[in-house]
């Protein structure tokens, strides 16, 4: 498929493309299906992907990408490291996905003949001075549509909605001796990300209330519960609230796992519940249906893509009762910094919606819980 230019009139398809994401895991699990759309499109082009070493433990093993990571937390020497691996390298393309100081920093080590990257309006941190194209500006837009504005912008509308992340045998094993097959299984992800800059998100939901959920699950469904997360103090001090709560004990893996054992696991699972997080969209990325708990962020931005059915969506109310405005007139993204926006969610709207996703998996054939009737 020929690429267009702003002239209209068709580029040769490009051999090289380098794309910069560098993070969050959600961020990057959002443009994979980016970078198979245009695989798909463009057969013998090679893909470079500049991305976070974070994100590079998740995703580094799927082979028909190179990845080039980028350690944010060694700052220029980092940047440094990147600029020796791409020395006499040239690209016929880069796709700039990630509008940041340090991804634009990043960006700056790449050569490109195009380098296209988002509109004006959603250029922040002066993306537009390390780009020469941009991208059709769009309001209102899920992170996913987007970025599918990327391939739209290179002539490519149909999309390809795949992931297809590699798993080892051992990472499979792995999940399969924590997760019988008789019986439904929930993993709990009770944390957004808890790192430095987001402790004021106010994403997460209360522990009694995790316990509750999980106390139900065990006993109306017979389900294996695990709990998952990072190995933070506070993802580590949760996880052992919400075990001292529960009657029914659940498999506590909290800080126990990688990324990829975490990707096997959900692989695995009926279902993910959690916050507005990575592992939600993980999950999307396997096909595993997530329940998600919205009230502090706004979910037609941000929500698990293929799971809008089973989300529990308190954001409107929040948004009225904190700062009198509605959905529709407040910022695009706009955040709720109060720890009383997540307490308006109930345990019995959760339970409600487990049992409704449960019965739909128990009486058709797996994948029919997936949203599917929302890929556009």
């Amino acid at each position: 498929m020929p690429v267009q230019l702003r002239s209209g009139n068709p580029a040769p398809v490009p051999a090289t493309v380098c794309i910069v994401r560098l993070s969050a895991l959600g961020d990057c699990c959002h443009a994979l299906p980016v970078v198979r759309t245009l695989q798909d499109a463009w057969p013998d082009t090679r893909f470079t992907w500049i991305i976070g070493s974070t994100e590079f433990g998740l995703l580094g093993s799927i082979p028909d990408i190179e990845f080039l990571f980028i350690d944010k937390s060694q700052g220029f020497k980092g940047l440094r490291q990147l600029r020796r691996k791409l020395i006499n390298r040239r690209f016929d393309l880069l796709l700039h996905m990630h509008p940041s100081m340090r991804a634009n920093l990043a960006s700056a080590q790449v050569t490109a003949d195009r380098r296209l990257g988002f509109d004006r309006a959603r250029a922040r941190d002066l993306q537009w001075l390390f780009t020469k194209e941009q991208i059709k500006a769009r309001n209102r837009q899920h992170v996913m549509d987007a970025f599918f504005g990327f391939a739209e912008a290179l002539g490519i509308t149909e999309r390809s909605m795949r992931w297809d992340i590699p798993l080892s045998d051992e990472e499979r094993e792995y999940a399969e001796k924590l997760i019988p097959a008789d019986r439904p299984s929930v993993v709990i992800s009770p944390c957004s990300s808890m790192l430095r800059g987001r402790k004021l998100n106010h994403r997460n939901w209360l522990p009694e209330r995790y316990a509750a959920v999980a106390d139900h699950a065990a006993d109306r469904w017979q389900a294996t519960v695990i709990l998952s997360g990072g190995n933070s103090a506070a993802e580590k001090t949760m996880a052992a609230t919400i075990v001292g709560e529960c009657r029914n004990k659940p498999v506590n893996l909290v800080g126990r796992t990688t990324l990829r054992q975490l990707l096997a696991i959900l692989t695995r699972a009926s279902t993910l519940i959690c916050p507005d997080s990575g592992p939600s969209h993980m999950a999307t990325a396997v096909a595993t249906p997530v329940i998600g708990l919205f009230a502090s962020t706004n979910p037609d931005r941000a929500a698990p893509y293929l799971s809008r059915d089973w989300l529990i969506n308190e954001y409107p109310g929040a948004l009225q009762a904190e700062y009198g405005l509605s959905a529709k007139d407040a910022d695009w993204g706009k955040r709720i910094h109060s720890s009383k926006a997540m307490e308006r969610i109930q345990v019995s709207q959760v339970t409600a919606t487990l049992g409704r996703l449960l019965s739909t998996l128990k009486a058709g054939p797996a994948g029919t819980a997936m949203t599917t009737g929302q890929v556009r």
